[in-house]
């Protein structure tokens, strides 16, 4: 059996999940997820994870990969894929990726430059260095003005990475990339299908999930992370645990607002989604799902 490769992308809420379970049991495939926040444990209802039921009706990968205080890239995804790929091939099954993260699957197909192994050595003067992350770019700047045009003084990750290579390798990321370029890691024929939902009843999906979290335990799964993991939790800032933890401090005094807030914010990645899809893939063999239910 040749095998086949299909992936589904689409705003938050427009129904990837589903569909894609509905492609897999088509296709004899197994699913790998491209979802930002369904890659950490204990973060089911602000990811909107696959249910159990689900998940046993076609097997995942991306799902519960690591702990909310763990840090995972694009590179990690890239490492998730390729063991996604060959346990498949192995099982004699094709792979559908799904989800909203869709930069994972910009990152397969435009590749990723190879980085160099970083000794713990450097890994601690970095993090030393990180403390003054202000002081950090700065010297960076002036080291690499290109590479800085294109980071935010407060990327933490970007300017930790960037230290990583300078003092693994001495030279500044511009120089690193132009030497190491991208290597493409997915066949740019894959189909891909970008699902489309109207605004309105999308907006509609997204005021429903919202209020559905609230009832199966959205404040209870926020509180257990943060005490659990305080300022280590990385994902912190995603929509749906910022505003909730914001919620829990009393910086936002009700329910209705706090759920209007969520809302409101995921309408809007929901918005920046749709354009990057259409205009990062529109050179691919794309072609757009329309679902209209609610």
């Amino acid at each position: 059996m040749e095998f086949k490769e299909i992936a589904i992308i689409g705003a938050t809420a427009s129904g990837k999940s589903r569909y894609a379970i509905e492609i897999a049991k088509k296709e004899n495939a197994n699913i790998l997820s491209m979802d930002s926040l369904a890659i950490y444990r204990d973060i089911d209802i602000v990811s909107a994870k696959p249910s159990k039921e689900e998940l046993k009706r076609v097997k995942h990968f991306g799902v519960d990969v690591v702990f909310p205080d763990q840090k995972f890239s694009a590179t990690s995804f890239v490492k998730v894929y390729k063991s996604a790929k060959e346990e498949s091939i192995r099982e004699g099954k094709n792979l559908v990726l799904a989800g909203g993260t869709s930069f994972y699957l910009k990152s397969l197909l435009d590749g990723l430059s190879p980085l160099p192994e970083i000794s713990e050595s450097v890994k601690l003067e970095t993090e030393k260095r990180l403390e003054d992350i202000e002081r950090s770019y700065k010297i960076l700047k002036q080291l690499d003005p290109k590479w800085a045009e294109k980071v935010p003084p407060n990327d933490i990750y970007r300017v930790e990475k960037a230290l990583h290579i300078y003092l693994q390798t001495g030279k500044t990321p511009t120089q690193f990339f132009r030497e190491n370029p991208k290597i493409a890691i997915l066949n740019s024929e894959i189909e891909i299908l970008n699902i489309f939902v109207e605004p309105e009843i999308l907006r509609k999906r997204i005021a429903k999930r919202t209020e559905n979290m609230w009832k199966i335990g959205l404040l209870d799964e926020v509180r257990n992370l943060w005490n659990r993991y305080r300022e280590k939790l990385v994902p912190k800032n995603s929509i749906g645990i910022e505003e909730t933890l914001q919620y829990l401090k009393g910086e936002i005094s009700s329910q209705f607002d706090l759920l209007q807030l969520i809302s409101t914010h995921t309408a809007q990645l929901a918005k920046r989604q749709r354009t990057f899809n259409r205009t990062q893939f529109r050179n691919y063999n794309m072609r757009e799902v329309k679902i209209d239910t609610i």
